[in-house]
């Protein structure tokens, strides 16, 4: 098979929030002002999709055959109303085997607003049940990828943005595309051939295409990029269709300036075992679970025992003030875990509920944070549905006094009960929970299996392992070299008489103060660096009194004037120890042979621009997921769907860049270049 070299991928581009289309009605149809062209055809758009994407990719028939134990997956160019991917789900449901799984992809860069694609998706009654689905996890118009679960077994990636920029920041191979969007002759800048040499470096061998259009420009730029094609009979007054597969699989050079990132070999994974059950671990365990694998999770103490323990937990970002990785990786995180929360909450309703999406105000206690509020603003171009500024209303906004004049609101976000949120995402039939302390991993020579001792002796075999235990998570020889640093915080307790006016939102500043649950309000947290102890300490419950004190003065004096006694006597508290990095982004992903890096890549240490052509050298079914510090709640959870992604060998749920910024080897390296 001819070996090409792929097109040099883009950086990642800036962070934006898209424009919606401008559309003129037909009843449920839309047009589209901009390109003057339909979404769907008049005549019966589901027949055309099915007989242009899904008859013409033979989906029926290999949905059925399908065996495999990853997902099969399907790409798009241009989700329009979704109805393409609509039709695949209900083909899926149809046809699949009851083990199967789809994963479906899909690149917008005008996507509808969520009223817009409701009225045109009712235009299909049979489809009701899926469009339902969609519409009720519309993301915001917000540049990135944006992760739906549709169902157990379908996941939907809505990749917003260009197309070829989308794809080409894709991590992740389809097995059949569709080819869609507006006519060439409508949108020619979609069409060119970047877009088909972006498509071939995607795509799986045998990967196969589908497309209603004939035009020249196509099908010639199909075959440079190494597709076959077809003319077929076409839908309706059309004439003819191409269709067709890949035959040259192009070389993806996308990490030849970084080769350390390149992902390890998939390797079979039937049975996992995650090594903690905290936020971390148990939201790895429920994904993978999901997927079908028999998870074990070893526990030292129980679910949310460490820092994933406290009675609430305030699901909040504060993002840097320019737009890099590690902002791109929160912002995903936080919109990843607004959606993913409130599917959880709805699934297991209860009272006090899971999640509780009140909002969050993020105060600016001074003139500095004020500026850097509005900086922030101007280099984060979002909708006011994921964070506005808020001036002057603030006590209306929190329903309570504030002093401050400025703050953000990210009126989705809100707090959590992290403690039961452990617990129910590891009640799944496919997960068992042992308690124990593992003190060692071994791999075995013969079989490759991973050995987990335990402090018992008893030893467990798996084929892959997940560190997931926080700031011990380094304790194993195979994570030794990975940087972590202990941080201790501590929230306090108090009881608040019945009737007493609380806030109505989660409010922050140094530290947060959530509505109160049963009466019991909950503030800190306290950030005690390279301290491990857990004792609660009337020190620390003075501290975070001052930090309430100080983010909302009027209401506290309130309080007091009421006879609430806010003293560290009075408090009841849990303290915990988080875990950080020192770039203060996670680690989530393959765990580096530490060794064989430093030795491989010795040369960066003299000249950090002779970079050796040698893959990165990893532990074959490690990975890790820790240094989520006191944001774990917007960043676990996406984190979780990196690691089980990459172990089922599916799309990933962040663009390359950033699951490279996830790398824990990433510490190997800067420590090399700075010839530590």
């Amino acid at each position: 098979m001819t070996q090409r070299p792929a097109q040099s991928p883009s950086a990642l581009p800036p962070l934006e929030a898209l424009t919606a289309p401008q559309l003129t009605w037909n009843d449920t149809s839309p047009h589209s002002d901009a390109f003057d062209d339909v979404y769907f055809s008049r005549e019966d758009g589901r027949a055309e999709t099915e007989h242009v994407f899904l008859g013409a990719n033979r989906l029926p028939e290999r949905f059925a055959a399908w065996q495999e134990a990853r997902a099969f997956v399907i790409g798009e160019t241009g989700f329009g109303t979704g109805l393409n991917m609509l039709c695949a789900w209900a083909c899926f449901e149809q046809h699949a085997p009851k083990g199967a799984r789809l994963h479906l992809l899909s690149t917008e860069k005008f996507p509808l607003g969520r009223e817009a694609l409701t009225r045109a998706l009712s235009a299909w009654p049979s489809l009701a049940g899926y469009s339902q689905v969609l519409c009720a996890l519309w993301p915001e118009a917000v540049s990135g990828i944006h992760r739906l679960h549709l169902s157990e077994r379908v996941t939907l990636d809505l990749h917003f943005g260009d197309t070829t920029e989308r794809l080409n920041l894709l991590e992740g191979q389809v097995d059949a595309w569709f080819l869609d969007g507006f006519a060439p002759s409508k949108n020619p800048d979609m069409w060119q051939p970047e877009l088909f040499e972006a498509m071939a470096a995607r795509s799986r061998p045998d990967a196969t295409f589908a497309t209603f259009t004939c035009a020249g420009i196509v099908k010639r730029g199909l075959k440079a990029a190494g597709f076959h094609w077809k003319k077929v009979p076409g839908f309706g007054r059309k004439r003819e269709m191409l269709a067709g597969g890949i035959e040259a699989l192009p070389t993806d050079t996308r990490r030849n300036a970084a080769p350390w990132f390149t992902p390890p070999a998939h390797r079979d994974a039937k049975h996992v075992i995650v090594i903690g059950a905290g936020m971390a671990g148990s939201s790895v365990a429920a994904a993978l679970a999901k997927r079908g694998k028999q998870v074990t999770v070893v526990e030292r103490d129980a679910p949310g025992a460490g820092g994933s323990g406290n009675r609430q937990g305030a699901l909040y970002v504060k993002l840097a003030v320019e737009t890099n990785p590690q902002s791109r990786v929160y912002l995903a995180g936080l919109l990843y875990s607004q959606r993913w929360l409130g599917q959880l909450a709805a699934a297991f309703p209860q009272e006090p509920p899971l999640w509780q999406p009140c909002g969050v105000l993020q105060l600016a206690l001074s003139d500095k944070e004020a500026n850097r509020q509005q900086r922030f603003l101007a280099n984060h171009p979002l909708p006011e549905s994921v964070v506005s500024a808020q001036t002057n209303a603030l006590s209306e906004l929190a329903e309570v006094p504030v002093s401050a004049a400025h703050g953000l609101f990210y009126p989705q976000a809100g707090w959590v009960q992290p403690k039961k949120l452990c617990e129910q995402l590891l009640q799944h039939d496919n997960i068992t929970l042992r308690q124990g302390d593992v003190s060692e991993l071994q791999q075995a020579s013969q079989t490759a299996q991973w050995q987990v001792t335990l402090a018992s002796g008893e030893t467990l075999q798996a084929d892959h392992v997940v560190v997931a235990t926080a700031s011990l998570a380094n304790q194993f020889a195979q994570t030794a070299e990975l940087p972590l640093q202990q941080v201790r915080g501590q929230v306090s307790e108090l009881t608040l008489p019945a009737g007493t006016k609380v806030p109505t939102k989660v409010v922050c500043a140094g530290g947060y103060v959530s509505p109160p649950m049963d009466n019991v309000l909950t503030f800190g947290a306290s950030f005690v660096p390279n301290n491990a102890t857990t004792q609660v300490v009337e020190e620390e419950h003075q501290r975070n009194i001052d930090e309430l004190r100080q983010a909302l003065p009027e209401w506290v004096a309130a309080l007091e004037a009421a006879g609430v006694t806010l003293s560290p006597e009075a408090l009841e508290g849990r303290a915990a120890v988080r875990a950080a990095s020192p770039d203060k982004t996670p680690y989530a992903g393959p765990v580096p042979h530490t060794a064989a890096w430093q030795r491989d890549y010795a040369v960066l240490r003299k000249d950090a621009s002779k970079v050796p052509p040698v893959n990165g050298e990893h532990h074959p079914g490690l990975w890790i997921s820790t240094a989520h510090g006191s944001r774990g709640l917007a960043s676990a959870p996406l984190c979780a769907e990196v690691i089980a992604s990459r172990i089922c060998d599916e799309p990933l749920p962040l663009e390359q860049p950033l699951i490279d910024h996830l790398h824990p080897g990433r510490r190997v390296i800067s420590a090399l270049v700075r010839a530590q």
